[in-house]
């Protein structure tokens, strides 16, 4: 009997392969658009409405990531962003109550493509429902959102769950030394 199972176990696997490959080959398997490992907090010139990006104005106060903030957006629109301490920043522009702390209830992700529309290139923002974020700054969006087509040099920004404004997007800046 065991012989049996086996045989008819082998012969599913060497049988049934073709039709994985087709499946697959035949279907749209989503691939990493963009993947992130740091952010920018919003600060200097950016702190307000002075210097959008892609016309989205960055918080009236200043705002550092104490932690990490990774993330990944996938062709299909699946949008992940673990955020952990994405707080106020500890300087004399913030209210000292404010400082090394959230004051939203929630995040949201921004995912921003400059797309075609007839001759023209425009900026489109997808933005994502709000996910729960604590007093630490800690926060997971995971989201399907609908991406535009084309989606041509995509940054992703995570905002406040209650205003348009950014506290971070894809970006870096350099330790000072």
């Amino acid at each position: 009997m065991r012989k049996l199972v086996m045989s008819a176990i082998a012969c599913l696997a060497v049988g049934g392969a073709p039709f994985i490959g087709v499946s697959a080959a035949g279907g749209s398997k989503a691939k990493d658009l963009l993947t992130f490992r740091t952010m920018y907090g919003v600060d200097g010139p950016f702190v307000g409405a002075a210097n959008p990006i892609r016309e989205v104005i960055g918080d009236e106060l200043p705002w550092a990531i104490e932690k990490s903030i990774r993330g990944k957006l996938e062709t299909d629109g699946h949008l992940k962003i673990t955020v952990r301490g994405l707080v106020f920043k500890d300087e004399l522009s913030v209210p000292p109550d404010l400082r090394g702390k959230n004051d939203e209830e929630q995040f949201r992700g921004l995912v921003s493509c400059l797309t075609e529309e007839g001759e023209e290139v425009v900026t489109k923002n997808v933005v994502t429902q709000g996910f729960p974020a604590t007093e630490a700054g800690n926060a997971v969006i995971d989201a399907q959102i609908e991406l535009p087509n084309p989606c041509i040099a995509p940054l992703v920004m995570v905002l406040a769950g209650s205003e348009e404004k950014w506290f971070a997007v894809t970006g870096f800046e350099a330790e000072a030394e």
